[in-house]
């Protein structure tokens, strides 16, 4: 202690100690990094393989510091699950509060969709959960629960708001949007995961989000009226 802080501190003003380095990022944030971390680990090494380490290492995080914020592997799977689909819902949820025609926000819904369904990554991780959910139940139930039905209620709620606002007639939305869902990513889904094509391009997806669109909103059955037209033409 120098004799100014001496002085100081006889005359009552409280000694200051360094703090250390202030922290530059809030939990939130660091856990944000570490599920963008995990997300491409599981992708890529699948969830037995998966180091901890490594995800700590590609978030330029400690491994203590990931350990602080989430205790075990499991729960770094489904809280990197939870964090995707959290973003994906709010979208979801925004885009059925604008004032666009229905075709249109249907249409953006579906591209929404495709952003999280038809992902490299994420189909990448299907393929390993499938492969390892013998020996992994947990992570198999984690996505079931925490993607794949929370991506079909979302898009039932969507579908929903529609119904109350008098634009479309549906008996149920939740099965409807499984059924509008199906038509949209399945194939595409199938054909990466069998290494038959590449993921669908932005301009293949919006192709085919105009398309699923249509036919679900209009069908494909010529009118009644114009099929009599065209029996008595013929």
């Amino acid at each position: 202690m120098n004799r100014n802080d001496k002085v100081q501190t006889e005359q009552g003003v409280p000694e200051r100690r360094g703090r250390g380095r202030p922290q530059l990022r809030s939990d939130d944030e660091t856990r944000a990094l570490i599920y963008e971390a995990a997300r491409r680990e599981f992708s890529e090494r699948g969830f037995a393989a998966a180091s901890i380490a490594d995800v700590a290492c590609r978030a330029g995080v400690s491994t203590k510091t990931l350990y602080r914020l989430i205790p075990t592997k499991l729960a770094l799977f489904e809280g990197m699950v939870t964090d995707r689909v959290d973003r994906f819902v709010s979208i979801v949820n925004l885009g059925a509060c604008d004032g666009r025609n229905v075709a249109a926000a249907l249409e953006a819904a579906l591209r929404t969709c495709a952003e999280l369904i038809l992902d490299a990554e994420v189909i990448a991780l299907q393929r390993i959960i499938l492969a390892e959910s013998d020996k992994f139940p947990d992570i198999a139930e984690t996505f079931y629960e925490k993607a794949m039905q929370r991506t079909i209620a979302a898009l039932a709620s969507w579908l929903g708001v529609q119904q109350r606002r008098g634009r479309i007639v549906l008996d149920d939305t939740e099965a409807a949007a499984g059924m509008l869902l199906g038509m949209f990513v399945f194939m595409p889904q199938r054909d990466v995961m069998f290494g038959h094509k590449p993921v669908l391009t932005r301009n293949e997806i919006e192709a085919r989000a105009k398309a699923c669109a249509a036919l679900f909103l209009s069908g494909c059955a010529v009118p009644a009226d114009q099929i009599k037209k065209q029996s008595g033409d013929a």
